[in-house]
């Protein structure tokens, strides 16, 4: 643990990492609790009709031992070097931190899936994995049904809705569960074998599987402890609309609360809702949350939600940069400084604020969790860039918390990596700049830096602007190609509800931008659609707005209409 201090330089001169040569994150978030406070609260399963049921550490053991017992007995087994994979296609709930800690217990390696996969994205990553096994629902089994044909490894589809008499292929879990005994010994596995299997987003190209070693969860800590005020507090309760498939939702919230003795609240949200989430979090007496700025950005929407009187005592967000908007409304609502964390799959937690030690400085994301070398590099060089000078965002190598490396990919985990006159640094593929207090501030994905007339433009900043306007609901800024000036700053925006689109309100919404930033930082263009195309993850997928932009750059061309750039905002449908 961490532990509390009254600057951040104290902090890091008080850190010391503590990674033993053995562990095992499922013995480390369920039988240590199960051994020492069996009845602890560990769990509480909100259905979605709103009933719940509660599950004390010792019931985690019990009917994890179950379950691995029973995979034992299907096959499944650690091996030499990388343990077989399991998928769990599931949404929040019990059987999905049960599947998760039989597996780490196993020694085999967990595949985190996100319900919502279509059959493609599921074949990708089921086929590039090599699973073995997938523990799902009576949903994600039809799903797998439609491509088990193509999937020559896959050999279990277990279903937590199978009944044992439905005779579909899949094997009931619970069934299967119930005729095993609840002694298990969990397998002795070293802090760097593999644990868990997590694709990236994907956002271009297929995507990639980052290998975690069973350390991640203690790499994770610190960030995590920090990110929420110096975790864990007497009283202190974990909820999230982050889906455990994802980094963010396992091991941003599952497994270092569950390390902490936390009890995490498990809701399936079939679509989010500000209202639904509200009153989850009064009900269900919630203390930390981790919100995704796309969830705080709905729930903004509402009107009456500081009438909720939520009691919270840490609110941390991370994903995109949150701005100074989404920070005063969250203190309004909250009651407590919205703390902002970045990381990636690769390399997760290793920024962050912290509110309880300082306060935020706006549009900076926070300084290096202790722990963790973060720094502005030449991503050519690996040289460190002096304070002030934009580059690439870089973490320096070994880390606790850094990926093994990319499943099958070792030309793709080489190129991630650079090696300067300061040593190796994981390059995470964002630009930001570091200022001579060691806060950082990210400008953006490589390719989401707008070059403009000469200055270099991130959307960040633009975004969090737009959305202050009440017409706008989600903004998603890209450079749309100019003849003039390289590109144009362009917004692409979804309104909020009662607002229709027009070439006046588009012209006000760039005005708007216009008088609070800098007169290059504006919308010369802004186009109005319907939804706004993000991943599952609720990040914007630029890389989607660029192709309409430079759609849209290529018609401006063949109608001669270039010229038209500059004479102010357009808007469409």
């Amino acid at each position: 643990m961490i532990g509390t201090a009254t600057s951040h330089a104290e902090l890091c001169r008080d850190f010391a990492w503590d990674v033993p040569e053995f562990y095992n994150i499922g013995v480390d978030i369920c039988d240590k609790w199960a051994k020492t406070q069996p009845e602890r609260l560990a769990l509480i399963d909100v259905d979605p009709q709103g009933d719940s049921r509660e599950y004390s550490f010792l019931d985690l053991q019990n009917r994890s031992n179950q379950l691995a017992n029973a995979l034992t007995d299907l096959g499944i087994r650690r091996g030499d070097a990388v343990g077989d994979r399991v998928g769990v296609l599931l949404p929040q709930g019990l059987e999905t931190a049960l599947t998760h800690i039989a597996v780490l217990k196993m020694g085999c390696v967990s595949i985190p899936l996100f319900t919502l996969f279509g059959e493609e994205a599921l074949l990708h990553r089921l086929r590039d994995s090599g699973a073995k096994a997938v523990i799902t629902n009576a949903e994600g089994a039809r799903k797998l049904a439609l491509i088990r044909d193509q999937l020559a490894d896959l050999e279990f589809v277990i279903s937590i809705d199978a009944d044992a008499g439905d005779g579909d292929g899949t094997i009931p879990f619970h069934a299967l569960c119930d005729r095993q005994g609840r002694d298990y010994t969990p397998c002795p596995t070293r802090a760097d074998d593999p644990a868990i299997l997590i694709y990236t987003s994907g956002t271009t190209g297929n995507p990639k599987g980052a290998l975690h070693a069973h350390r991640v969860l203690l790499g994770h800590l610190p960030g995590v402890e920090v990110s929420h005020n110096f975790l864990p507090f007497p009283d202190d309760r974990f909820w999230t609309p982050a889906d455990w498939a994802w980094i963010g939702g396992l091991l941003d919230v599952l497994m270092p609360a569950l390390h902490h003795g936390i009890p995490v609240v498990a809701c399936r949200f079939a679509k989010f809702q500000a209202e639904t989430a509200f009153e989850l979090m009064k009900t269900y007496r919630i203390r930390n949350v981790f919100l995704p700025p796309t969830a705080l950005k709905i729930m903004r929407q509402l009107p009456d939600a500081a009438g909720y009187g939520l009691k919270l005592r840490s609110v941390a967000s991370g994903g995109e940069t949150l701005g100074k908007e989404l920070t005063r409304w969250g203190q309004e609502v909250f009651g407590t400084t919205i703390n902002e964390f970045y990381g990636q799959t690769e390399c997760n937690m290793v920024v962050s604020s912290c509110s309880a030690l300082e306060p935020p400085r706006p549009g900076m994301m926070g300084r290096a969790v202790p722990g963790h070398a973060v720094e502005i590099v030449d991503p050519q060089t690996g040289a460190v860039q002096t304070a002030g000078t934009e580059g690439a965002i870089a973490v320096g190598a070994p880390d606790p918390v850094m990926f093994l490396g990319y499943w099958n990919k070792p030309e793709a985990t080489a190129e991630k990596f650079v090696d300067g006159p300061e040593g190796r640094w994981l390059l995470t593929g964002d630009r930001g700049v570091k200022d001579a207090d060691g806060w950082l501030q990210f400008v953006g994905r490589d390719d989401d830096v707008i070059s403009s007339a000469g200055y270099r433009i991130g959307p960040a900043e633009i975004e969090d602007c737009l959305i202050a306007h009440e017409a706008v609901h989600l903004a998603g800024v890209v450079g749309k190609p100019d003849a003039l000036r390289g590109f144009v700053v362009a917004a692409y925006v979804v309104l909020s509800e009662g607002f229709r689109p027009s070439d006046a309100l588009a012209a006000e919404i760039a005005g708007h931008v216009k008088s609070r930033l800098a007169a290059y930082e504006y919308p010369r263009v802004v186009r109005f659609i319907e939804a706004m195309p993000m991943t599952t993850t609720g990040k914007i997928i630029r890389a989607r707005l660029r192709e309409m932009a430079e759609a849209e750059a290529r018609a401006d061309a063949l109608h001669g209409a270039a010229e038209n750039h500059a004479k102010g905002p357009a808007h469409e449908r």
